[in-house]
């Protein structure tokens, strides 16, 4: 992260809380005001969200119904009801309900409205907090030019199983890496304080553990220990509290056994409890009633009071609380003072937004014809694309393209598609609006080069007629670069894949192609990690561009010819083999340590090596760093104290780039057993060619920090490692400390 982020990032989250407080005593008092007003059904009209993607369009009986709902007060908010245009003429509809209250309007917003940036899981490889707040502000910027409040977004799941689909939703498998992009992608969307109108609502999802699914099949059962859920899972949705996120979902998952969106503990105890959160929760889609199909309630009813009773605010379209609460209530099951606290929290947003002042105020037309078609969010998501690119492999420095390579051979079926480029989640995507790899590379290599395009296999059929011509070309060319992955469509919710390999018959395309002798860079697109292990070991680079949105091919023909020198990082771990999964960087040495040349008692596989195919934090350049110089302030501290860590970075190459230098703490002797390795700060740095910086980390008790069996969050007196470097599993530089 850059030191000026970090500053930024700081000063946001201060003003985000003083704000907080100053407006909360007067908009408190007109939520009071509205309250004093309101009948039973009017409040719990409030709790109840439809889904209204055609409810302007022709009156068939559902869109009535809903149109009358919504002018009973019967409705608090819509999803999927886009553009100024339909959201005015539906909140027209709510300014005729008895109070007037206005609705809120809600949409996936995930990685861009129109201006498709690359996938969360893409950006996290930046590693860059200002570029991540950047796009989810432009996201935000188009959304509430078209009347939309509210995105459900981010979702800060950690993700340790790459054949879960939503991981390309996320942050990746780390801790601290989530909590940092959380903070980031909130102040993005909503700005210093609700309200702006160039900000949306933040929604952080999915609380919680979601990422942690049985055998990454998605909406699956969570099992797991009160420590790992606090010490891996939580942070992230803590993060997201003090960054001032306005709301918060509930996930499909069970956690023990409870669906989440009945989980006292997560919602009760721990969200409204522990943290304090003022904001609300919203469920999942449908997923109240679905407690119905996990056989934890008998009917839709006794779904509407554990869901209520455990906090969650507000039914996404199940009608659950639409259609039973007033009974609960009537029943004396549910005590109203349950119903007034999550109505107020959702009218503190809407005067927060200032939709009881002007329902209309994200309405104009002018402001939505400007932010869809501004310029400078092209340049955005091009600047982003660039940086989340990261490079695997370049041997023999076959990259950046060389001026002495006159025919390319481009082979594979994502070489000039569109829609493939944006993933999963594109908004309100144009797929015209994207630049393809063929497109971006006839734009920088213009008529110096030929190039030469044939698909050569599909990615969901069995079809091999076109390998040959694939051939063909490879051999007349002096490079050739092959554009492999998955479809947009395999990755993203409900996409969960048992083999993650690259689908179709690709693996034999590229064997085919390969077998010519001629030299192959291998693009891999996805929004996942994928096995790969014959194209890691027979290709001369490995480039993995993921899902990069409308500027795909511009930014990955940027750092193929060396305009742009990569500098992402992965945020994920890469397995040889989805045997390995889960597999992350911060294991365990356990009580017997793996040892290659042991076969017996060891913690390993004998089929295959026991580390990765790639690290978290690997990624290579076009320059080389030397890490040098490792110097502690002191080598002791006491809880209250601070040291810091300083080193020389050089960059000894020849090219100017961007390190991602990497702080890693070891504890090796506590009363809970820590991981060999937990990352626990990063920086971003510039240098030129020949530059050297002194970059500093400061380690405070925080950092040494765990929670220990009783989960209260506390360091251990005792020794600990320091170890900086490139990656997780490149750290050339270490050293002790103690705690006193």
């Amino acid at each position: 992260m850059h030191k000026l982020g970090i500053g930024v990032l700081s000063l946001a989250l201060a003003g985000i809380q003083l704000s907080a407080v100053a407006q909360r005593k007067s908009v408190n008092q007109r939520v009071d005001s509205v309250m004093r007003l309101m009948t039973l059904d009017e409040k719990i009209g409030q709790l109840n969200q439809y889904s209204g993607r055609e409810v302007t369009g022709p009156l068939v009986k559902q869109n009535a119904n809903m149109l009358n709902d919504i002018k009973l007060g019967r409705v608090g908010s819509m999803l999927n009801v886009q553009g100024v245009k339909n959201t005015r003429q539906v909140q027209e509809v709510a300014m005729q309900s008895r109070l007037k209250i206005p609705l809120l309007f809600g949409m996936d917003v995930i990685h861009g409205y129109k201006t498709i940036f690359p996938v969360p899981l893409a950006e996290s490889a930046t590693w860059d907090m200002d570029l991540i707040g950047l796009s989810a502000h432009i996201a935000a910027k188009e959304a509430a030019a078209v009347g939309l409040h509210w995105t459900f977004a981010p979702m800060v799941d950690i993700a340790r199983d790459p054949r879960w689909g939503r991981i390309m939703e996320g942050a990746g498998e780390d801790t601290y890496l989530g909590n940092e992009i959380a903070k980031a992608r909130i102040i993005g969307f909503q700005g210093k304080k609700l309200g702006g109108l160039d900000a949306v609502m933040a929604c952080a999802k999915h609380f919680a553990a979601y990422g942690a699914v049985s055998s990454g099949r998605d909406y699956n059962d969570v099992e797991m220990s009160d420590h790992q859920l606090w010490e891996t899972y939580l942070p992230p949705f803590k993060a997201a509290v003090d960054a001032g996120a306005a709301t918060f979902m509930s996930s499909f998952n069970t956690l023990n056994g409870v669906p989440a969106a009945a989980s006292d503990y997560l919602q009760r105890d721990i969200l409204k409890g522990k943290w304090n959160y003022s904001g609300f929760v919203v469920s999942d889609w449908g997923s109240i009633d679905q407690m119905i199909k996990w056989g934890y309630v008998a009917d839709k009813k006794e779904a509407a009071l554990k869901a209520i009773l455990s906090g969650c605010d507000m039914d996404m379209m199940s009608y659950s609380y639409l259609e039973h609460l007033k009974d609960l209530v009537s029943s004396k099951k549910v005590s109203v003072k349950i119903i007034d606290d999550a109505v107020k929290r959702i009218l503190a947003k809407k005067f927060e937004l200032g939709l009881f002042d002007d329902p209309y105020r994200f309405c104009s037309e002018e402001r939505e014809k400007a932010e869809l078609n501004n310029p400078e969010h092209v340049n955005a998501t091009l600047k982003v694309a660039q940086k989340s690119i990261v490079l695997l492999k370049n041997q023999d420095a076959v990259l950046p393209i060389k001026q002495s390579v006159k025919t390319i051979a481009l082979i594979g079926p994502l070489g000039d598609s569109k829609r493939d480029m944006q993933g999963a989640w594109a908004g309100a995507n144009d797929a015209d609006r994207v630049v393809t790899l063929l497109k971006g590379l006839q734009q920088k290599l213009g008529n110096n080069v030929r190039i030469n395009f044939v698909k050569g296999a599909s990615i969901k059929t069995n079809d091999t007629t076109g390998i040959a011509e694939a051939v063909k070309i490879a051999k007349d060319a002096d490079l050739v670069i092959m554009a492999l992955g998955e479809a947009y469509d395999m990755s993203g919710e409900s996409r969960s894949r048992a083999d993650i390999g690259l689908p179709g018959k690709q693996n034999e395309l590229f064997n085919a192609v390969q077998a010519t002798g001629k030299p192959v860079v291998a693009v891999l697109m996805a929004g996942r990690p994928l096995t790969f292990n014959q194209i890691a070991d027979k290709a001369k680079a490995v480039v993995y561009a993921w899902f990069l949105g409308d500027q795909a091919g511009n930014a990955i023909a940027d750092v193929l010819t060396g305009k742009m020198n990569p500098s992402g990082k992965l945020p994920v771990t890469f397995p040889r083999s989805v045997g390995q999964i889960p597999l992350t960087y911060n294991d365990y040495k356990t009580g017997h340590p793996y040892n290659a040349n042991v076969f017996q008692y060891q913690t390993g596989y004998i089929d295959v090596p026991n580390s990765p195919l790639y690290a978290f934090g690997y990624g290579l350049s076009y320059t080389t760093y030397k890490y040098a110089d490792l110097k502690l302030s002191n080598t002791t501290m006491d809880k209250k104290g601070v040291i810091t860590a300083s080193f020389n970075l050089t960059n000894t190459g020849t090219t100017a780039g961007e390190e991602v230098v990497q702080l890693y703490v070891h504890d090796p002797v506590a009363s809970v057993v820590q991981p060999t390795k937990k990352l626990k700060g990063f920086q971003k740095v510039a240098l030129s060619p020949g530059e050297s910086k002194t970059i500093s980390f400061t380690i405070s008790n925080e950092t040494l920090a765990f929670y220990n069996q009783q989960l209260k969050w506390d360091s251990e007196p005792g020794k600990f490692k320091i170890m900086i470097g490139g990656s997780s599993d490149k750290l050339e530089l270490q050293a002790d400390m103690e705690l006193k």
